[in-house]
C-alpha cells in the first residue's frame, strides 16, 4: 500500500492547450504533476500558418514548457513520447528522444495528446505535401513557399517557371483558407518588385476541398463570404474534389462525376484530415475503450474512460458529443479534468457535473484586414471580423512578450505588407548531394 504522505501522482500526456490547462487547474493542489511531451515547448497551434507565412517567429507562437510552468512548483516536465499504458499497474511507458525508456507511475492519468495529420491511408503523400500540425511543419512550409519563388526566378523554361509559381493546398478548413490567403498576399504584396525575371503576383494558388464549401463549419453565410474574399484575392477554388495522387511535380484530383484532372504544382501543402497518435490506440488496448474513425477515445460525460475513473481524455483526442477539434474545446476540457482531480484530492464526494462545452465561437484570418468570426448568433466578416480575430488571439496567446511581439509584427504587416520572418534554411543534404554527384559529364557528340 502506498504511503499516504506521498502526494497524489498526476501524469499529463501532452503539453498543448488541454495539458496546460490541466496543470494550471492543479497549481495549488497537493499533488505531484508530471507533464510528458515529445517536444519541450507549448505551441499556440492556431497561429502556425502565420509562422509558416513569415509574419510571426517561432518564439512568438511557442514557449518552453518549463518557462510556462516555472511558477507551478508541483509540476515536473519530462521530454519523452508516451508509447504505452499499463492500466492495471497504473504505469505509463515513454521513450526518450535519444533512446531509453521512462516508466511513470500514476494515480490519475490525463491524456491530452492532441491529433496528428492524416493522409486518409495515403501516407506516401507526406513526402511531397507537408501538413501543418507542428512547429517543424510550419518551418518546412515556410521553406517551400519562399523557395518556390526563388526557384521560379532561375527556372530554365516557362513550363518549369509556372510549376514553381503554382501552389496547391488540400483542405478548405481554417488552416487551408488561412494559408491560401497568406500565399496570395505574399505573391501580390510582400514580394512585389523583388524579382527581375518573374512577376510574383501571377502566382496561382489552388485550394481543393472535398465538400461544396470552404469553412463549412462556419455556416453558409460566412462560408460564402470567405469564398468570395478568397476569390477576390485570386485564389482558385476547386470544391467537391478528392485528391487521388500527389507527386513532387503536382497532384491528381477527382471530381464528383469521377473524372480526374492533373495539376502541375511544385508546392503542395496538406491541411485536410487528422488522426489520433499511436498512444490513443495503446490506451484503447489497455482499457478496452472504443475509438471513433479518427482514433479518438470515446469517453464518459465526465471525460473518464469507461471502467477507469482514474483516466481522463481531453482535447482533440477525446470523442464526446461530436465536439470539434478546437483550441477552446481543449482549454475547457483540460480545465474541467484538472478541477475534477482537484476536487477528488480535496475529498469532495459530490458527483461531478458532466462536462459542458461553452461555444465561444470560431475565427479564421484570410488576409490583411479581412477575417470571419462566428460566435453564437454573432457573425462578423471583413474588417470588423479582423478586429474580433485580433482580440481573440491576443487574449489567448501565452505570455506578455508573445503578445507584444505579435502586435508589433501584425502592425508592420498591416501597414506595409512586409514580413520580417521570411528567413528560411535549406538542408545541408541538398548541397552535399550536389557535391557528391560532382560535375555533370559532357554528353557525347
Amino acid at each position: 500500500m502506498r504511503d499516504h504522505v506521498t502526494p497524489r501522482r498526476v501524469v499529463i500526456l501532452g503539453g498543448g492547450f488541454a495539458g496546460l490547462f490541466v496543470a494550471r487547474a492543479l497549481r495549488k493542489s497537493p499533488v505531484a504533476v508530471t507533464v510528458v511531451d515529445r517536444r519541450a515547448h507549448h505551441l499556440f497551434q492556431p497561429l502556425l500558418y502565420q509562422c509558416a507565412s513569415g509574419i510571426l517567429s517561432e518564439g512568438q507562437i511557442a514557449q518552453p514548457l518549463r518557462a510556462v510552468l516555472r511558477r507551478h512548483h508541483n509540476v515536473r516536465c519530462v521530454l519523452a513520447e508516451a508509447t504505452d499504458v499499463d492500466a492495471g499497474a497504473r504505469l505509463v511507458h515513454a521513450r526518450r528522444p535519444e533512446g531509453g525508456d521512462v516508466v511513470l507511475p500514476y494515480d490519475d492519468l490525463i491524456v491530452a495528446v492532441g491529433m496528428r495529420q492524416s493522409y486518409f491511408g495515403h501516407d506516401e503523400f507526406a513526402a511531397h505535401a507537408p501538413g501543418m500540425k507542428t512547429l517543424d511543419d510550419a518551418l518546412a512550409v515556410r521553406r517551400r513557399i519562399y523557395r518556390a519563388f526563388e526557384m521560379a526566378e532561375t527556372a530554365s523554361d516557362d513550363r518549369e517557371r509556372q510549376q514553381w509559381l503554382t501552389f496547391a493546398l488540400v483542405g478548405g478548413g481554417p488552416t487551408g483558407v488561412e494559408l491560401a490567403g497568406q500565399i496570395r498576399e505574399i505573391a501580390g504584396h510582400t514580394l512585389d518588385r523583388e524579382f527581375q525575371k518573374i512577376d510574383s503576383a501571377k502566382a496561382r494558388v489552388l485550394l481543393f476541398e472535398g465538400s461544396d464549401a470552404v469553412l463549412g463549419a462556419f455556416g453558409p453565410r460566412l462560408a460564402h463570404r470567405a469564398a468570395r474574399t478568397l476569390q477576390s484575392l485570386g485564389v482558385e477554388l476547386h470544391l467537391g474534389t478528392r485528391v487521388t495522387d500527389v507527386r513532387a511535380d503536382g497532384l491528381t484530383v477527382q471530381d464528383h462525376d469521377g473524372g480526374t484532372t492533373r495539376f502541375d504544382a511544385r508546392t503542395v501543402l496538406w491541411t485536410a484530415g487528422v488522426e489520433a497518435p499511436p498512444i490513443a490506440a495503446a490506451l484503447a488496448r489497455a482499457t478496452g475503450a472504443e475509438q471513433d474513425r479518427a482514433g479518438r477515445i470515446l469517453v464518459e460525460p465526465d471525460l473518464t474512460v469507461p471502467g477507469h475513473p482514474e483516466i481522463r481524455v481531453t482535447g482533440d483526442a477525446m470523442s464526446l458529443n461530436r465536439l470539434p477539434g478546437l483550441a477552446e474545446v481543449a482549454m475547457q476540457s483540460g480545465a474541467y479534468a484538472g478541477r475534477s482531480v482537484r476536487h477528488a484530492v480535496e475529498g469532495r464526494t459530490k458527483e461531478p457535473k458532466p462536462f459542458t462545452y461553452v461555444d465561444l465561437g470560431s475565427a479564421a484570418y484570410i488576409a490583411r484586414g479581412r477575417a470571419v468570426v462566428k460566435a453564437g448568433p454573432l457573425h462578423l466578416s471583413g474588417f470588423t471580423g479582423w478586429l474580433a480575430w485580433l482580440f481573440i488571439h491576443l487574449a489567448f496567446l501565452t505570455g506578455f512578450r508573445s503578445r507584444l511581439g505579435a502586435v508589433l509584427s501584425w502592425s508592420v504587416v498591416f501597414a506595409t505588407g512586409s514580413r520580417r520572418e521570411r528567413a528560411f534554411t535549406m538542408p545541408d543534404t541538398d548541397v552535399s548531394a550536389a557535391r557528391a554527384a560532382g560535375p555533370k559529364a559532357p554528353e557525347p557528340p
